[in-house]
């Protein structure tokens, strides 16, 4: 058999398993509260058209309409102003190769757990390579840290001083894209730690990442159920016109 015969059977015969992901896309999921000074991320919202009813007696469909970075939501370079001239660098003009890569799965929930506001450095994923291997070009770095088992305003976990939650400082972006990562996914609302604004640069996971052409995979749920290595992540963006990221369905491949 081929390669892609061998891959199919694989699949049917349970071999590889198919993990999800993906939050529900649904109005109270939480979405990311900006200063009131700026313009606001709108959540997700949705409107019956009809339902097998006198306004359409044979079927039933909804109107749905949310910012494109709403719920588990996959960031372009053009969405941050340090990637606006990065070619091919909008949903709908990306090569779709970068959509379909192996993923490294670096675990540090254990210090998430104890620390809100924990930061991912380069010595942290120095270290996770030293018992996993290197990080190969063109894998996503997967950043888990159980955030996604909160939910609502825990989920947000917005104080006075703004949002609190981990992510990464610049010589860990900066050593992820001497990686060559295809991008860095994470739990959280925003691959930037919820304190970015005071990391110098302001937002480094947002500002060196999008600036090298790399992706963002905001809000993954289900990354226990991923092996540090040998995964394959599937995430795939609505091809929106000049679009600044989407909402999408985030699935890993996982030998079973």
């Amino acid at each position: 058999m081929g390669v892609l015969e061998q891959f199919g059977s694989a699949i049917l015969s349970g071999d590889i398993k198919i993990v999800d992901l993906t939050h529900t896309l649904e109005p109270d999921f939480p979405v990311l509260q900006l200063p009131p000074e700026f313009g606001q991320c709108e959540p997700f919202k949705i409107e019956e058209v009809s339902c097998y009813d006198d306004r359409g007696p044979a079927w039933y469909w909804r109107n749905f309409s949310c910012n494109e970075h709403t719920g588990t939501h996959f960031d372009a370079p053009v969405h941050w102003v340090t990637g606006k001239d990065v070619p091919d660098g909008s949903v709908d003009t990306i090569d779709p190769d970068g959509f379909v890569r192996p993923a490294c799965v670096m675990d540090f929930s254990n210090e998430a757990s104890g620390d809100d506001d924990f930061v991912l450095t380069a010595d942290h994923i120095k270290a996770w390579e030293n018992d996993n291997g290197e990080i190969p070009a063109g894998s996503w770095a997967i950043f888990r840290t159980d955030w996604s088992n909160r939910s609502g305003e825990e989920y947000l976990n917005m104080k006075e001083d703004g949002a609190h939650h981990p992510g990464p400082d610049a010589d860990a972006i900066r050593y992820l894209i001497d990686r060559d990562v295809v991008g860095l996914g994470v739990e959280t609302i925003g691959t930037d730690a919820g304190q970015g604004h005071l990391f110098e640069p302001q937002y480094p996971a947002h500002a060196l990442l999008h600036g090298a052409g790399k992706y963002g995979l905001q809000c993954l749920r289900n990354l226990d159920q991923l092996p540090p290595t040998g995964a394959v992540i599937v995430a795939s963006p609505l091809k929106i016109k000049a679009g600044s990221g989407s909402p999408l369905r985030v699935i890993a491949l996982v030998e079973g």
